[in-house]
């Protein structure tokens, strides 16, 4: 209906309610009538409501109880199909005027046009995404920025000019200057700052994937970091005193991304005692289309533990018996399986793990000695060099996450700060030096304070004491007590009966990955079988530098899985915001 004739017709109904008098039956069907009115309103602007932006593969799902969930039914992990990208803008082809529109209503709209307009650059399809942004007169430059996503590009470039040797065997610029600041044009021009940045790594720079000061990670972290990467990067591959061992990732169906990653810390803990470079082979988790050109490959998800030339350089000597008789070359094969799973420590760096933090806290009490301490700093160690850059698929996974479970809290941020007539009225203001070198190293903006909790139930029980989900809130509530302003919650588990009994805690927002879940006890092997190879190793993972970064974790230490979590967390700047267990490691 035209803007006049709603008009025409509020007068209209005004008038005959002022000449039906003021008994009280003639106001009850006047009221009557109004309500209808305004009912039959609502339910076609129900109706007529632009829905959520979809993407393919595995879905997320906000719930905030007591309030309207977030994303209800957005999905991740998987970019966004031709198929899907079709009917969504036809969806969204009821965009109308903003002009004679309620405000509640004009904010509705723009929160979803943005939110949406956001997603479609996540497709990374450019004729459906130009498509997309053609028809409601948008372009990218028009866009406000995405405070809750990372420009992977530029990241993995970044990244790569870190985690590489220059010319002449020159150490990557580990500089006191961060992120893209390193490629300030600037600096190519001026003679003492690129002899500054030439120089081989000094006592002022540190590995630049370790966040915070010595106190708030691991004792020797940024030494530890920084020693096993120049052991992992020779300036010369070919040198004939080079030794390397050559390993495939566990296979085996009961063994989980976690116990594939503790086995790998055992193989690089040996690689270090003997002086070994260690080279990985065979990722059994990477071997679907998704991963395209590193398909089966680590480097599918994160950088290489070691430089292509010295990867290139084994490979060659695989072939060579003669390497293999001299010891030059070995395999897994060359070790018993206790030796890999209970490797020796290595003791280069002293033993730090006597004086680790005690910032652990299992029922109300700290844990300042424990057990197998050595093996919990080394993991943390191995687990964060394995780690320490995502590429550019890890990335794009997370930046759909993100968006799938904060993008509309980002939009209604981003749009409180901008004009109130967008994007009827637009200025485009050119980045400036601040915005694209400095600013851009920040991290993607999620909802603070942000709690990770991870559930691990199921066939968990055989190898630790599993507890209920009430219980893992408790320690939640204790948190609150001394952070009143958290209520956020990234929810990861296994289990639907977790899942629905987030709905008995109204006062807390909770996010977590809308997968299909176990309904009873089966093996996790059944269970990532009955998900897809590319699923069960996506959302995991996505969950997993999720929990890294959020400001607090509450897990089960007797799980593997929460165990490397724990150990990510205190080489990446979280030891001072502690971790509460819920059990103990089955070892201590």
């Amino acid at each position: 209906m035209e803007p006049t004739n709603q008009k025409f017709l509020e007068r209209v109904v005004s008038q005959k309610a002022l000449q039906m008098g003021s008994s009280f039956p003639c106001q009850i069907c006047v009221v009557g009538f109004l309500c209808g009115v305004c009912l039959t309103s609502l339910f076609l602007a129900v109706l007529t409501s632009v829905g959520t932006f979809g993407f393919t593969g595995i879905s997320f799902s906000s719930l905030s109880m007591g309030n309207s969930p977030l994303n209800s039914s957005s999905e991740i992990i998987n970019v966004i199909t031709s198929s899907d990208y079709q009917s969504k803008v036809k969806e969204t082809a009821r965009w109308v005027d903003l002009k004679g529109r309620e405000p509640e209503s004009d904010d509705d709209e723009r929160v979803s046009l943005l939110t949406e307009a956001w997603g479609a650059l996540l497709a990374d399809r450019e004729p459906e995404e130009t498509e997309f942004l053609k028809r409601f007169g948008l372009s990218k430059s028009s866009l406000p920025n995405t405070p809750h996503l990372e420009n992977c590009k530029l990241s993995a470039q970044v990244n790569k000019r870190l985690d590489t040797r220059s010319g002449a065997g020159r150490f990557p610029p580990w500089t006191t200057w961060k992120g893209s600041l390193n490629m300030y044009p600037a600096t190519e021009t001026d003679e003492n700052l690129r002899s500054f940045k030439d120089q081989p790594v000094s006592d002022g720079a540190y590995p630049p994937w370790i966040v915070g000061s010595d106190e708030e990670n691991y004792p020797l972290t940024r030494k530890v970091q920084s020693d096993i990467w120049i052991h992992q990067h020779p300036v010369n591959c070919h040198d004939p005193n080079i030794k390397f061992l050559v390993a495939d990732w566990e296979k085996l169906p009961g063994f989980g991304i976690g116990a594939q990653l503790a086995g790998m810390a055992g193989l690089l803990a040996i690689a270090i005692n003997e002086k070994r470079v260690l080279v990985t082979g065979y990722f059994n988790r990477a071997d679907h289309d998704g991963c395209k050109a590193s398909r089966g490959s680590w480097s599918c998800y994160f950088f290489l533990e070691t430089s292509q030339e010295c990867r290139d350089r084994a490979f060659e000597l695989i072939t060579n018996k003669e390497a293999w008789e001299k010891g030059t070359i070995k395999g897994k094969d060359s070790y018993k399986s206790k030796e890999i799973w209970t490797a020796k420590v290595p003791r280069v760096w002293g033993d730090p793990w006597s004086y680790l933090q005690p910032t652990t806290d299992i029922n109300g009490s700290l844990i300042a000695v424990h057990h197998k301490m050595d093996r919990r700093w080394w993991r943390a160690q191995a687990v964060r060099y394995l780690m320490r850059f995502q590429t550019e698929y890890t990335c794009g996974l997370l930046n759909v996450a993100r968006h799938a479970a904060f993008g509309k809290e980002a939009a209604k941020k981003v749009l409180a700060s901008i004009d109130r007539d967008w994007p009827k009225v637009i200025t485009n203001q050119p980045k400036s030096e601040i915005e694209e070198f400095v600013w851009s190293n920040h991290r993607p903006w999620v909802p603070r304070p942000l709690l990770s909790l991870h559930v691990r139930m199921g066939d968990k029980a055989c190898e630790m004491k599993v507890v209920k989900f009430e219980e893992y809130m408790e320690l939640a509530h204790r948190i609150q007590m001394h952070f009143p302003h958290l209520k956020n919650v990234w929810l990861s588990t296994e289990m639907q009966e977790v899942i629905d009994k987030t709905r008995s805690y109204p006062h807390w927002n909770f996010y977590y990955t809308n997968v299909t879940r176990q309904v009873g006890n089966v093996s996790m092997a059944t269970y990532e079988a009955s998900l897809g190879r590319k699923t069960s190793t996506n959302y995991p993972l996505v969950n997993f530098l999720m929990a890294v970064e959020s400001d607090f974790f509450i897990g089960a230490l007797g799980s593997t899985w929460c165990f490397l979590i724990d150990g990510m967390r205190n080489t990446g700047g979280k030891v001072m915001a502690g971790y509460l267990s819920v059990n103990k490691d089955r070892f201590w």
